[in-house]
């Protein structure tokens, strides 16, 4: 982790270096040695951080680096606050210092160049002092040693008895049904899933089952790990494929990669043959091994084992094959607490849990959170812990058993190589996760908008820093080191949290580190502040900690009222969060923030942004809306008055929602990098300038338009076509029509009419939409009848609310397929159930609230009328 810190500081320098206008004279040359120094440092920590366990020199040498590279980033962040200050001093105040001859610039120079200077020192220091002890270099030999004794550990899945083995019966026989079924052309079976899930073991016993060994003329297995080395592999094949009375040792030892290769191809091609690569980490081994393993419709089967999501989709290109993929889950409840107690009560009749444990026993299961590798060492921890006193001591202090317990190192081990395989820049992502509460539902949007306040984000050429961001979420995901708790409707992760394990590990790294820390109510010393800090406690009293070159100001949900004085000086805040607090307005300064990406005020009490909004060059987010009345009602959700000129922050991205003003509409067409834009108060008078706007607007992913009120119309004919990224579309207004530029919705995946009003059915212009999956229609229609013909493929999601005359709804036979979700509500006009809703196959829930009593006694019952057409329906939800 510290060349972490290093990657993070280094990509600041760059940054700043680039910036030519903030330099002053030899500041440039300082930071520019410090940078060459830093880089070098690195190759170096890279081999510390993959080095699970370090001398205590080695520590001391990485502790230094750490410490200075913190103490290089808070020169940096002063050198910018200091130029700043005289950046927004008044023309008086810069000619009397030009007067008086004592320029401000040549002593914020010196104070600075004297601060590198020192660091420089300090630098050398400590690389004199490490050669003098001959700390000069870090072998990587433990780093070896882990991943040998893994390869070792999983090999001894191999000989694991099947009594020992709980919850994959199901996953075996799907593998042994993939390995002997019969098809002559050859196929990978990959088994993916997080660190720990058991894995191995499941691939294990369906390897060494007498079926499948009778299948094939011949089988190997090897683990590939993060390190490896092709000949390596190639030989350990050969040696497990063919007979030893056919190959001689020695011949082996000399052989070269061609060789190698030709024995092993020569011998497989007339084989049906089965191997396992386990552990796979990367495609490039898969690249490697492509030609040693010969296609010639034997049906042989190659099957492996990976972490990574993405490395199961390359595998079937890689060797041109068909492909199965198998996603291990977690331990349901039932199995992880009976692997619990075979290994925690070993010794205990019928292993099972004292009674007076159980409450202990099964609080420590739940921390597993289903894997097999936890169950299994935490099971055998407890096993040698007799008293209730004891499991609870443990259960209080799991985070130290992590870091301590030798018992448990296997487990750490395993879950410790998933981060450190990460990429640099990822690994201070996933570390920050820990800052949220444990089980804490972590929004895709807020940690993104964080990691990007933090810095973590490179800069990619032809990218957002946004898209990058996602691609990280994406990637720690797809590793099984987030898990996605929720989904938009494109797919998307909306919502993340971290297993329990793997924030344990996150915390407790981090703390060693210092890289960020909880608060939990306790003061920490000054040596173990860390650089970030999350406040979790249930004490009334809020603490705010203002620090200077803060960064991250998060108060979401902090029972604040007024904002302390000293907000305005956090020159270097990128994030400041004010959701769901009590604060009625921001200080009218807030503009000297001029580093802040993002401003959060969601349902604060905040209703008027001051002027100096328009001086935050660097806003990218900007999102204030709130709700007021219930859903149902027109004017469900408020927007904040901006001034006028809000339009000068070019930067913006999210505008999200704002009260549509005098002149505003016209302005709005500058704000040409929006991907979302929310705007309520439209008055009729300004919709064409709005239209004109929002045909600017290519980036555009979401948009919402909400007009003064119910009875006013709602125009938008002069928008020729919709922005051509355009995905969420939430329009409350009276339409005459249904726009013509409807149409060319291609991306659209949810749409929102509320308060439409239409006399003629809508149905017919949006059912050909290719990519809608949820549909809602509030008091939107004043017609009789709503007919869904044969589109709407990839609908999921209908609710069809507040439509006093609907009376009958026709669902034509092939319509919404993939439906899940049906609500109707308010509509008391409806006696009866959809026509067709018998042929929604894929429907799980239907939701009925404000209904007409007949159409709920044609469905009540076993009896009654309709009961046949909705028995297929998983969930009935009848709400008064």
């Amino acid at each position: 982790m510290a060349s972490t810190a290093v990657d993070l500081l280094v990509g600041k320098i760059v940054s700043v270096l680039e910036n030519e206008a903030l330099l002053i004279g030899g500041v440039h040359d300082e930071l520019s040695d410090l940078k060459k120094e830093l880089v070098s440092m690195r190759s170096f920590l890279e081999v510390a951080d993959r080095k699970r366990a370090l001398t205590e020199g080695e520590k001391s040498w990485v502790e230094g680096v750490r410490e200075m590279a913190y103490n290089v980033e808070d020169i940096i962040d002063e050198f910018m606050y200091c130029t700043s200050l005289e950046q927004r001093e008044g023309r008086l105040t810069r000619l009397f210092y030009k007067t008086i001859q004592i320029p401000k610039k040549l002593w914020v120079r010196r104070r600075i160049a004297t601060k590198a200077q020192k660091i420089k020192r300090m630098i050398k220091e400590i690389r004199d002092r490490n050669q003098r002890y001959g700390v000069d270099h870090i072998e990587g030999t433990n780093s070896r040693d882990d991943l040998r004794w893994m390869q070792n550990q999983a090999e001894c899945s191999l000989f694991v008895k099947d009594d020992d083995l709980v919850g994959i019966e199901d996953a075996r026989q799907s593998l042994v049904r993939w390995l002997t079924d019969g098809d002559p052309q050859r196929a990978v079976i990959s088994v993916v899933g997080m660190a720990g899930s058991g894995k191995t073991t499941l691939v294990a016993n369906a390897y060494k089952s007498q079926i499948v060994k009778r299948h094939f003329d011949c089988y190997a297995w090897i683990t590939v790990s993060q390190s490896y080395d092709t000949e390596d592999l190639l030989k350990s094949l050969i040696k497990q494929f063919i007979p030893k009375e056919e190959v001689q040792m020695a011949d082996l030892s000399t052989m070269r990669h061609r060789e190698l290769l030709e024995k092993l191809v020569n011998y497989l091609r007339p084989k049906k043959y089965v191997v396992v690569l386990d552990d796979v980490w990367r495609v490039d081994p898969l690249i490697d091994l492509r030609v040693s393993l010969p296609e010639e419709g034997n049906g042989s089967r190659i099957m492996l084992t990976t972490r990574h999501k993405d490395i199961a989709s390359l595998a079937s290109s890689s060797f041109g094959v068909k492909s199965h993929v198998h996603h291990l889950e977690p331990l349901g409840k039932t199995h992880a607490w009976d692997l619990f107690c075979m290994k925690a009560f070993s010794n205990s009749p019928n292993r099972s849990c004292p009674q007076e444990l159980e409450n202990l026993a099964r609080a420590l299961v739940e921390k597993c959170v289903g894997l097999p590798l936890a169950i299994v060492a935490l099971g055998g921890l407890m096993s040698s812990k007799n008293s209730e006193s004891e499991w609870k001591e443990v259960y209080k202090s799991l985070n130290w058993h992590l870091s301590n317990d030798e018992k448990l190192d296997k487990m750490k081990t395993i879950l410790w190589l998933s981060f450190n395989n990460l990429p640099s820049r990822l690994k201070g992502c996933f570390l920050y996760c820990c800052l949220f509460p444990e089980d804490y539902l972590i929004r895709r949007k807020r940690l993104i908008r964080l990691w990007m306040a933090e810095g973590f984000v490179e800069k990619v050429k032809g990218k957002t820093p946004e898209e990058v961001s996602h691609g990280y979420l994406k990637e720690l995901v797809n590793r099984r080191m987030l898990q996605v708790v929720e989904r938009n409707q494109s797919g998307k992760a909306k919502a993340c949290k971290l297993h329990d394990l793997m924030r344990e590990l996150a915390l407790s790294t981090s703390k060693t580190e210092r890289f960020c820390g909880v608060y939990d109510g306790q003061e920490a010393s000054e040596e173990s502040r860390p650089r970030r800090l999350s406040v979790q406690t249930s004490d009334r009293e809020t603490k705010t900690y203002m620090e200077r070159l803060l960064r991250v100001l998060d108060m979401e949900d902090v029972p604040i009222v007024t904002l302390p004085d000293e907000l305005v000086n956090l020159f270097n805040l990128r994030y400041l969060s004010l959701k769901r607090t009590k604060v009625k307005k921001l200080p009218k300064s807030i503009g000297r923030l001029h580093n802040l990406q993002t401003l959060d005020i969601r349902h604060s009490k905040i209703d008027v942004l001051p002027a100096g909004i328009t001086k935050l060059k660097n806003l990218r987010h900007l999102i204030m809306y709130r709700y007021g009345k219930p859903w149902d009602d027109f004017e469900y959700v408020y927007g904040t008055r901006a001034p006028s000129n809000i339009c000068k922050l070019k930067c913006l991205q999210v505008l999200d929602f704002v009260e549509a003003e005098a002149g505003l509409m016209k302005r709005i067409e500058q704000l040409t990098q929006l991907t979302r834009i929310g705007i309520t108060k439209v008055k009729e008078a300004d919709q064409t300038d709005l239209c004109t706007s929002i045909q600017n607007m290519n980036l555009l992913r979401n948009l919402f338009v909400m007009v003064t009120d119910e009875q006013e119309d709602l125009r938008t004919d002069a928008l020729y076509s919709a922005p051509p990224l355009l995905e969420t579309l939430t329009l409350v207004g009276r339409l005459e029509y249904v726009p013509s530029w409807f149409q060319s919705l291609e991306n659209l995946t949810l749409l929102y009419l509320r308060w439409s009003r239409l006399e003629e059915d809508p149905l017919q212009y949006i059912q050909a939409l290719p990519n809608l999956r949820k549909l809602t229609l509030m008091n939107a229609y004043s017609g009789k009848q709503l007919w869904f013909g044969t589109g709407f493929r990839k609908l999921n999601y209908l609710r069809l609310s507040n439509l006093p005359q609907l009376n009958e709804i026709i669902i034509a036979n092939g319509a919404m397929p993939d439906l899940e979700e049906l609500h109707l509500i308010e509509c008391m006009e409806l006696r009866k159930l959809p026509s067709g809703i018998k042929d929604l196959t894929n429907l799980q829930e239907l939701t009925l609230a404000a209904v007409s009593n007949e159409l709920m006694e044609r469905i009540r019952g076993e009896t009654s009328v309709d009961h046949q057409m909705i028995q297929h329906i998983p969930e009935i939800n009848h709400l008064d």
